[in-house]
């Protein structure tokens, strides 16, 4: 099977980074999942000593 591949990059807030728009980031997800997206991983990207810049979320789906 042939997949294809799909990024979304939501910015940290907060003092520290790591915060983000709960309700923003979930509305995200299940707009994504019902055009068939699946959520494979997500993860942080950081400024240094521990901020976090960006949240990374991989989605994946069929190609075709």
């Amino acid at each position: 099977m042939n997949w294809e591949y799909k990024t979304v990059q939501l910015k940290a807030k907060g003092v520290m980074g790591g915060l983000i728009d709960q309700e923003e980031f979930e509305a995200s997800l299940n707009e994504l999942g019902a055009r068939g997206w699946e959520l494979v991983n997500v993860f942080d990207t950081n400024y240094g000593y521990g901020t976090t810049r960006l949240i990374v979320a991989v989605f994946k789906r069929p190609r075709g």
